[in-house]
């Protein structure tokens, strides 16, 4: 298992940065929509976060499952409550979002992106290039990584001796 096992190996131990584990080009909503038009998309899309963009085309906030538990002074987001409210139908999402989110680069690195998650207690980060949001990186995007980091480093190790597959860099001349 020598060249094959070193190669994948050394290609884990590379930076993993944001680029690499982001949700590209996220589904988006405007800051004048209604919190029922929000809960119909994250509802669709089985998502918890949205980036919230301006007339403009800007990045002004993110709208979270969590921002709609509030604002529905409720700890569940079910459709039967507020599929009939009239204040879904009426409450605008740039009342209730979370404006001026952190927000990180494509090259950040991955520990930095879930850090600022962590320090910040939010669940995610957009991503921008200079003005332009290209992707969101998420909780679950981190804790996918880590798990197919994990399953990479599994595939390395001899589990009935718990010792690397990948010869040590010792020189042993027979």
């Amino acid at each position: 298992m020598g060249g094959e096992a070193e190669a994948a190996h050394a290609a884990f131990k590379t930076t993993m940065n944001v680029r690499d584990i982001m949700t590209a080009n996220p589904i988006t909503v405007k800051s004048t929509q209604s919190l029922r038009a929000a809960l119909e998309i994250m509802e669709d899309h089985e998502i918890h976060h949205l980036p919230v963009i301006s007339q403009g085309g800007h990045l002004v906030g993110i709208l979270s499952d969590r921002d709609c538990r509030q604002a529905l002074d409720s700890p569940y987001i079910e459709r039967d409550r507020w599929f009939r409210q009239d204040l879904v139908r009426s409450l605008q999402i740039r009342t209730i979002m979370s404006a001026a989110p952190i927000i990180v680069e494509p090259y950040t690195s991955a520990s930095e992106a879930a850090r600022l998650m962590l320090a910040h207690n939010i669940g995610c980060l957009p991503v921008m290039r200079s003005e332009t949001l290209i992707g969101i990186i998420t909780r679950s995007d981190i804790l996918m990584a880590f798990m197919n980091i994990h399953r990479h480093y599994e595939g390395l190790i001899d589990t009935t001796t718990a010792q690397p597959l990948i010869p040590s860099n010792s020189n042993t001349d027979s």
